[in-house]
């Protein structure tokens, strides 16, 4: 049994997708992009959300500062995007088992990925067991939630 659940809130069911999980927690214009560059490439995109849980763990008490259905809701709302679901388990649930348990029901074609993402060791593992292209983009530059967080305090 997985460690890891996907809880669609949007659905997608078609194999051949491209995947992308993230937080998403104050969309801004280097998600978009980001998103954009890997629905460019000509797969159907779908999208998982960490919960709030996971990322509690991960970036600390304070955040997310919006709760997992209302990211998944905003990315749900973008054009390009066709299936979002939200990611639920144990924070430390990171590795390719974890990864080929939660993706292999949807058959993606492509995981894909920033540079520098700290999971995309386990991500490319778990795309090469599931037959899967691994995509690595690089971010945005400059263009992050945490940027928009430490301007805003200075502001």
């Amino acid at each position: 049994m997985s460690s890891l659940e996907a809880v669609w809130v949007q659905p997608y069911e078609l194999p051949g997708a491209a995947v992308v999980t993230g937080v998403f927690d104050i969309l801004h214009v280097g998600h978009v992009r980001y998103l954009g560059a890997v629905a460019a490439r000509g797969l159907p995109l779908v999208v998982g959300v960490e919960d709030d849980p996971r990322v509690r763990a991960w970036k600390g008490p304070t955040r997310p500062f919006n709760p997992s259905a209302e990211r998944a809701e905003v990315l749900a709302a973008l054009r390009f995007v066709m299936g979002v679901f939200v990611v639920k388990g144990p924070p430390e649930a990171h590795g390719p088992d974890d990864y080929i348990d939660l993706l292999a029901p949807m058959r993606p074609a492509a995981l894909a990925h920033t540079a520098g993402d700290p999971h995309a060791g386990a991500r490319a593992a778990a795309a090469a067991i599931l037959g899967a292209e691994c995509w690595e983009l690089e971010a945005i530059p400059d263009r992050s939630t945490t940027r928009i967080v430490n301007a805003a305090g200075k502001g």
